[in-house]
């Protein structure tokens, strides 16, 4: 896989314990994670990228994997990443210790041969992914980033500017604007990008994003690109304790998880293997090869686990000791609208990671699970709170059940809390995500 040339190069990081502890330097880093992953392949890239710096060593899963793997290790599948840190000797009563988080976030996905012209205008044809506040793509500069396969099956990684827009109607040309918002996804939400006399080939996109990647047009099989927001995240609130950023759902997680595995490999290791994977494509369902319905995980657990010397009902038995954190973000409680959120339940930025509990298994947290996070968060020393739903208001979903399904180990759903979610500009706190991140260090430590 290459790299555009504008792509940002990994800065040299502080001290992971001074990420995974300190709010500033935490918050730091995320900013830099997401300006850094424009996109679930770029998120897995800059991710491998922190990973190898941190000790670990790539490994291919088109190899055969045996007893000399690193037993400090990463792998990328497409827009996801696994990581592991396994023990020199594996103990009786070990299991995995598995933490799943998920790299993509509601966009606009682009379409093959994506220029289009109306009225004069050159447009992006596009489509929604995800679930996003559709009226947050409005009056943003927005970027195309993903990646670009070449007729040799090569993939590159690409990124530009501000070149795009969803221009709103002026309320001088309807005058009901303000009364109730509607956005049609086929018709109002295409990004304007050029005039049509500029260049009106329906390629015209396609061969922009190549000179980017410094690849021949000609050479182009194929893409994925999605657009995102192009102004950089800003700490904001009377003390700076708050977020403002695009992909906080679910780069948030991701970070807080490669924080705690930066941190455990600075140290001698866990005693427990310790686990990592990102998935793609949670916003669009996981069933896909890259996501959480597919085998990826799986695969990595069994090849884990032969590596370890392990062979029949024994890698079996490890599966079944097993445990899994999946840490996708969650809801603050609204200060405009607290009638939608559960009238006791109400969780709160910079209070606190949450443990995410539905009655209808929409989260896959039991009894059991919310004491392994209690655990964790107990030897931590960090604070933690519930987020359950309004029973008038269906929640979404998460990779927890889907894991626990897949894999029938016990899995607990957690997560920093957000205003916001799926808007292109989310907001966080700026404690959470340390307390989440120290939380997922206890937990790969043996809380």
């Amino acid at each position: 896989m290459t790299h555009s040339a504008m792509t940002p190069a990994a800065p040299s990081a502080p001290a992971p314990r001074a990420v995974l502890h300190d709010p500033d330097a935490h918050t730091a880093s995320l900013i830099e994670f997401v300006i850094a992953s424009p996109s679930s392949y770029h998120a897995a890239a800059h991710g491998a990228e922190r990973l190898s710096a941190a000790g670990l060593t790539q490994v291919h899963e088109t190899q055969a994997w045996d007893e000399s793997l690193p037993r400090r290790g990463w792998v990328v599948r497409d827009g996801a990443l696994a990581a592991w840190i396994l023990p020199e000797t594996l103990g009786p009563a070990a299991g995995m210790r598995i933490v799943g988080a998920h790299t993509d976030s509601p966009a606009l996905k682009l379409k093959p041969a994506a220029a289009i012209t109306r009225a004069g205008w050159q447009l992006i044809n596009a489509e929604v992914y995800g679930g996003p506040l559709l009226n947050s793509f409005l009056d943003r500069e927005l970027g195309l980033a993903g990646r670009l396969t070449t007729r040799d099956g090569a993939t590159h990684l690409v990124r530009t500017g501000p070149i795009a827009r969803v221009a709103q109607v002026a309320p001088h040309l309807d005058r009901s604007v303000n009364d109730g918002l509607r956005l049609d996804r086929q018709s109002a939400l295409l990004p304007l990008w050029s005039l049509e006399a500029q260049d009106s080939a329906p390629d015209a996109v396609e061969h922009y994003l190549c000179q980017v990647a410094g690849i021949d047009p000609a050479d182009l099989a194929g893409h994925d690109i999605l657009t995102f927001p192009t102004e950089a995240p800003a700490r904001f609130g009377r003390d700076g304790e708050f977020l403002a950023s695009a992909r906080l759902d679910n780069l948030s997680s991701v970070h807080a998880a490669l924080v705690a595995l930066e941190a455990i490999a600075a140290g001698p290791g866990p005693q427990d293997p310790a686990v990592m994977v990102a998935f793609d494509h949670e916003e669009v369902g996981s069933a896909t090869r890259s996501g959480a319905a597919g085998p990826f995980l799986e695969s990595i657990l069994r090849r884990l686990a032969g590596a370890m010397g392990l062979r029949g009902d024994g890698v079996e038995a490890l599966i079944a000791r097993s445990w899994c954190i999946s840490a996708d973000a969650g809801h603050s409680v609204h200060p405009g609208q607290p009638h939608l959120h559960d009238p006791a339940v109400q969780p709160l930025i910079n209070a606190g990671p949450l443990l995410k509990i539905n009655a209808q298994q929409r989260y896959a947290t039991d009894a059991v699970g919310a004491a392994l996070w209690e655990r964790a968060c107990r030897a931590a020393g960090v604070p933690h709170q519930d987020f359950v739903s309004n029973n008038t208001v269906p929640c979404g979903s998460t990779i927890g059940p889907i894991t626990a399904t897949r894999l029938g180990i016990t899995t607990v759903d957690v997560g920093q809390p957000l205003l916001a979610m799926h808007s292109l500009r989310e907001m966080a706190g700026v404690s959470d995500g340390p307390w989440l991140a120290q939380a997922l260090a206890a937990y790969w430590q043996g809380a």
